[in-house]
């Protein structure tokens, strides 16, 4: 077997590296090393999956589970995306060091945050949940709504929205540059710049995060064991949910498309509020109003790690989400809305033990092989704040989170 082919599979499988924290007498290091997942080539971070070895889909249907993957960012260095990784946790890129990208994207929540509706500056509730942030690498459209086309973009909405981080560029770049370890730190990940003459450009900055945020991969679940041929990954319950995952009668996968279990558009489900909330238009409102109250079609990725369900928490477990696809087309849509309802979503009729199964299969699709490991200590000197953000607060009419 060829190396390169040996080391992609023992990447896939799980193999990791450690990331050091700091180095002699607690000063922060970056790494040097990529994270799991990928494989350093001449300076620079490459994916390395066994999906890369089968056919892409190229719009070909919902095919087999041999698909390969859609186009995908890679190719930062260890340093970026390490450099990434402090930034994400460390409160000094929000007003007054209250949150932290973290708050809202918690590894040991999925990435997400465990809340039906994310809370953001002050304590204020807001409209929309967190989505979670494995395998944004793949996406080619962000937030809920699908306004953002890039990574870069998608980091700029919770950093300057006031109800979210609060926090401006100017007042950003100072904290920034005011801090030696952080600018020593831009040094090493942007060896091209003149950090100690120009200072931190905020280029630099949304390149780190995401740097970061592209190396959040997550495809070894035991449904990508059986995918790569290992027919004992999944129980019989399981097989029995994924084929009814990919039947034409519950159509799950057309939306939900293999590998990355999303096909990244924009669907009109109906879907409720939660009770005294108002209709969110989606992406009705940022581009076709014909797509109102239609929303990105999510990856299944680590899904049993991210309840509540659908774009504000309507529904608290994969069951309920499940059984709404089951009850027919528009049966709530909010009166006196004339929504364009996605054609896939029709009346399968599916029995309680049928959607018993579909929650066996989805749950197959967990996977935190690759999590990354959260920094002991933050450049900025701060402490982490992201595992205490459930915050309470009062739902500030009109207010909106960039999800």
């Amino acid at each position: 077997m060829k190396p390169l082919r040996l080391m992609a599979m023992l990447l896939a499988l799980g193999a990791s590296v450690a990331w050091p924290a700091a180095g002699a007498g607690g000063r922060i290091q970056l790494n040097n090393d990529c994270p799991p997942g990928f494989e350093l080539n001449t300076g620079h971070c490459e994916l390395r999956s066994l999906y890369q070895m089968y056919p892409s889909l190229q719009d070909a249907g919902v095919g087999g589970l041999k698909t390969g993957l859609p186009e995908y960012r890679d190719g930062f260095s260890p340093q970026q995306i390490d450099l990434g990784r402090y930034l994400f946790f460390d409160p000094l890129l929000s007003a007054g060091g209250s949150q932290s990208c973290a708050s809202c994207h918690q590894p040991d929540k999925g990435f997400a945050d465990g809340l039906g509706r994310s809370i953001g500056h002050n304590g204020q509730q807001l409209t929309r949940s967190a989505p979670s942030l494995w395998n944004v690498a793949f996406l080619k459209s962000f937030f809920w709504d699908a306004r953002a086309s890039t990574l870069e973009e998608q980091v700029q909405g919770p950093l300057y929205h006031p109800a979210e981080m609060a926090n401006d560029p100017v007042r950003m770049l100072a904290d920034l540059n005011a801090s030696a370890a952080y600018l020593e730190l831009f040094g090493v990940a942007f060896p091209a710049v003149d950090i100690a003459g120009e200072g931190i450009g905020l280029d630099q900055v949304y390149t780190a995060l995401a740097a970061f945020e592209s190396s959040l991969v997550s495809l070894n679940s035991r449904y990508d064991q059986y995918a790569h041929g290992y027919a004992d990954a999944l129980s019989e319950n399981e097989k029995e949910g994924l084929n009814i995952f990919r039947s034409f009668v519950a159509r799950c996968a057309e939306c939900h498309t293999p590998p990355l279990f999303t096909n990244q558009q924009v669907a009109v489900l109906g879907t409720p509020e939660p009770e005294g909330m108002p209709f969110d238009p989606g992406a009705g409102a940022v581009g076709d109003p014909t797509q109102r109250g239609g929303f990105k079609v999510p990856s299944l990725r680590n899904i049993e790690l991210t309840a509540p369900y659908m774009h504000s928490g309507r529904f608290a477990s994969l069951k309920e989400a499940a059984e709404f696809y089951t009850l027919g087309r528009g049966h709530a849509v909010p009166e006196g809305e004339d929504l364009k309802i996605h054609w896939h979503i029709w009346e399968p009729n599916l029995s309680d033990t049928e959607l018993d199964r579909l929650v066996d299969f989805m749950k197959t699709l967990t996977d935190e092989s690759f999590k990354p490991r959260e920094p002991e200590l933050l450049p900025s000197g701060l402490a982490p704040v992201h595992r205490s953000n459930a915050r309470g607060g009062e739902l500030t009419s009109g207010e909106h989170n960039n999800e």
